[in-house]
């Protein structure tokens, strides 16, 4: 009965009743932290439709997870920057690098008794990600927020130890709007060098967990870990000049004001997005797959799961706090991965 059962669930979500065979298929992948959460749900939840491929995921950051994936260790890999034309050509069985799903990076911050949220300009959170604000009452951020009790205590920068995407989805934006960042900053990058005080940890759970942890810290992270947790985030100021507080409306708001008109926009369109009412800093996530896996059950299974991940998996994104794929950039990903075989 629950062979039926479970038939009829796959047949409902476009799954072939092929995948019931009794060979069990199994997918190891591993990589990015930012989209963690929504990728274990998925597994979770396309486990109990296809019983018979079995799917791992190592949470390892994108920089662990691209070095798996061209070192051949993994079936698929997953990062907040797809990869570059150097590192496809370099992967064994070729490289497809699809969009899945898309989140905010948030500057979230630990300051119990402020009076109102933060507010950070373009410029301000610039120089207070390269160190160059000291205390919370500096006058670059009280004249933002002059309403707001600012403490006269130390900032504590959180940040991340290990190669990330979302490090390079941030230092990307960071670029974008002000040129120091790279010429007298750390520079862009999964992996860059904080300045000396900060405070290193490993993962997006990690910096969001060290932050509620820590008076006077601030920390970036996907706007899902800060929601989880609870966590205080800032408005930040936008390309249009507004300061926009995260949201999943002013997410989905964001990518609609930004339509990606082919695979290269999506790499690029949201490095600094446009809109009266779009959040700065948003990111597209990729899961990396094999062009070739010489092993057709395998790939078809690869496949499978990818496809129920951009329809029938997109409707869990905004309840783990991601944003849905418009339907361009769902059917230009359905594109790509015609070319995994």
């Amino acid at each position: 009965m629950r062979s039926i059962t479970n038939l009829m669930a796959a047949l409902m979500v476009g799954i072939s009743p092929c995948v019931f065979a009794d060979t069990q298929i199994k997918l190891e992948g591993a990589g990015a932290t930012f989209p963690a959460p929504l990728y274990k749900q998925w597994v979770k939840t396309y486990q109990n439709l296809d019983q018979n491929t079995v799917i791992r995921y190592d949470v390892v950051g994108s920089g662990e997870g691209v070095s798996r994936f061209l070192a051949d260790q993994i079936d698929f890999g997953a990062s907040d920057a797809p990869l570059t034309e150097e590192q496809a050509k370099a992967a064994k069985h070729g490289a497809v690098s699809i969009p899945v799903t898309a989140g905010m990076i948030v500057l979230t911050y630990n300051l119990p008794d402020l009076n109102g949220p933060l507010k950070l300009s373009r410029d301000t959170y610039v120089a207070l990600l390269m160190g160059k604000i000291p205390r919370w009452n500096d006058a670059r951020i009280q004249a933002m927020n002059p309403k707001l009790n600012l403490p006269d205590r130390e900032i504590f920068l959180v940040v991340r130890r290990d190669g990330s995407g979302t490090t390079y989805a941030l230092t990307k934006h960071l670029d974008a709007v002000n040129a120091n960042w790279s010429k007298r900053g750390p520079g862009v990058g999964k992996l860059v060098t904080w300045p000396a005080q900060s405070m290193l940890v490993n993962g997006n759970e990690g910096v969001a967990s060290r932050v509620k942890l820590s008076i006077g810290s601030v920390g970036f992270v996907e706007y899902s870990f800060a929601k989880q947790l609870n966590l205080r985030m800032a408005q930040l100021e936008n390309k249009d000049g507004n300061f926009v507080a995260p949201s999943d409306e002013v997410g989905l708001a964001t990518l609609a004001a930004n339509p990606a008109k082919n695979e290269h926009d999506i790499r690029t369109v949201l490095t600094d997005p446009a809109g009266p009412h779009s959040y700065p800093m948003i990111s597209f996530s990729w899961l990396l797959l094999k062009k070739d896996y010489a092993d057709t059950a395998k790939s078809s299974a690869m496949k499978r799961f990818v496809t129920w991940g951009l329809e029938a998996g997109q409707d869990s994104a905004p309840a783990k706090g991601y944003i849905r794929l418009p339907s361009n950039v769902s059917q230009m990903s359905k594109v790509m991965l015609e070319n995994v075989h």
